[in-house]
This record gives C-alpha cells, structure tokens and sequence, in this order.
C-alpha cells in the first residue's frame, strides 16, 4: 500500500531560506506557518494563491509548533528559551508565556512540541538556540546542566521534567492513544526512543529501529499508530515498531514535516532551503491525525 498517490510529484512550493522548521498548518487561515530559524523569520504559505509571505521578522528564533484543542499555536522560542501560545490572527509578539524556568533556571532552547488530549504540554529542551555561534538564537550557558523532555500542567502550574536520560531530545510525537510518546535523539548517538506515558509520566524507555539515512530531527504520527519520520534523503513512514513502509525522496534534507489540507490530504515537508508538498492517498488521508 502507498501512501502517495502514484502520479504524485514532490512540489517544491517555497525556497530561498537558510534552515525552514517547524511546518503547522493552520486551517483558520488555509496556511502553513514555518520558520528559517537562522534569519529569525516566520514564513507562511498559502496554497490558494502559491504565495508565501514573512509572517514576522524578528520572530524570537522560533522553531517547533503545534496547535491545542481550541486551534491556538503553541511554539517554541529559541531566542526566549520558553514555550509561548498565541491565536493564528495574532500580532508578530502577541504571545503568552507557557513555561520559560525550570526550578529557577532558565530552559535551554525549546525545540518541539505536542499538546496532550488533557491540554497539557510536552516539549523537548536541546540547546541549539544557546550555541556560541549565535546560528538559531542568542549564545548562552545550559543553567540547569542538562536537556531534558517537559510536561507543563497550565491547571496546577507544575512543570515536569519528565525524560532525562536522552543527549539531545528534539522532535516528539503521542501516539494515538497517547499511550506512548516518540522523541527523536539528535545528540552524538542518534536514535529514537518511545516511553510509555503513565499517569502524566514516562517509563519503560526503549529505542525504536530509525531512519537508514541521516536522523530524526521531526515527526508525526497518524491515526493508526504510523510515524512519518524526517530523514537526511527525505520522510520516510515507519511502523510504531520501527519497520520501514514507504520512503519519499526529497532533494534535501529534511527537517519535520506535518499533514495539511482540509481533508489532510497533503504532506508538507520543511527542508534545509525549502518547503515541500505532496499529495498523498485516501488511505494516508483517512490515518491523519
């Protein structure tokens, strides 16, 4: 079974940026809203009219995003080092802050992002955005001397560090029961780790088989348990116990990807300059989460 249509050509619908992420697609709007991390801008495409436009420059680093259940953008701000949320018609700067500290310390540089049935919110914390080369944010110091994965609890206040036996978690993605919870290692060993999620915490930490080429940077997974993996020659869509369905070619390397379209009926692929689309088949549209 394909989950790309067989005349399906991969489209490159944007280039010209230095490192695109975080893809989401906003269905308020009928846009994909991402960032080129290293020029500090955020991008927005827009099907309709083929047009992509600076949603907001200087944009705080931003990287990973993700939407809550009432459609609003959770995203990760290098350059802030916090978590913000904000509406999808919101001024460039009109956020509040989720979670910015950790036991007094400053987070390192948020990278990705889920939000939870309950509304809680899961993130990973590597420090690419604090690195001395000023690349993807403002160089600074790791203040509690690891990376860790948080849960942040908006009704108690709490923030966990729920994984902390990883070198450099990054992209991260629920199963669809949320049983379990995928984060990709980008450190000096890549990898990627599933955790069962128990009672607001994770357990049972075990390595998952990985993309054959180059590493997991970002994902997501569908309605039936299938993760659509970043890769260094393109996404490839695994099985929740790591066997490989379908591998896209992409002519870059890829960074995250996410589903777009009324129906979910197109992946969107962020990739080193650019972004991509393509269109994929009723059976992958129907397993859209």
């Amino acid at each position: 079974m394909s989950f790309f249509a067989d005349d399906a050509e991969i489209e490159r619908v944007f280039s010209g940026a230095e490192w695109t992420e975080g893809p989401v697609w906003l269905p308020q709007t009928g846009r994909v809203r991402f960032s080129d991390i290293p020029n500090d801008r955020v991008l927005e495409y827009e099907p309709a009219t083929g047009h992509t436009r600076v949603q907001a420059q200087p944009a705080g680093y931003q990287n990973g995003r993700t939407l809550d259940g009432a459609g609003r953008i959770v995203q990760c701000s290098h350059g802030h080092r916090r978590v913000e949320r904000s509406h999808p018609g919101a001024a460039p700067g009109e956020v509040e802050v989720l979670a910015g500290h950790w036991q007094g310390h400053r987070l390192n540089s948020p990278n990705d992002v889920v939000v939870a049935s309950d509304g809680t919110v899961w993130f990973t914390d590597p420090p690419y955005g604090i690195q001395p080369d000023g690349r993807e944010g403002y160089p600074g110091e790791m203040e509690y001397g690891a990376c860790y994965v948080f849960r942040h609890d908006e009704i108690t206040g709490r923030l966990d560090a729920v994984i902390t036996d990883m070198d450099r978690p990054n992209g991260l993605a629920f199963s669809p029961d949320e049983s379990v919870l995928y984060v990709a290692d980008t450190g000096a060993r890549p990898n990627l780790r599933a955790y069962d999620v128990v009672g607001g915490a994770c357990t049972n930490g075990r390595d998952v088989p990985t993309v054959p080429v180059g590493a997991v940077d970002g994902l997501r997974v569908d309605r039936v348990g299938r993760l659509w993996c970043s890769a260094g020659d393109g996404v490839y869509v695994l099985s929740p116990d790591g066997d490989v369905l379908e591998h896209l070619a992409v002519p870059e390397v890829v960074s995250n990807l996410c589903f777009g379209g009324e129906r979910g009926e197109w992946l969107y692929i962020t990739a080193t300059r650019s972004l991509y689309r393509v269109p994929l088949t009723a059976s992958a549209t129907l397993g859209k989460r």
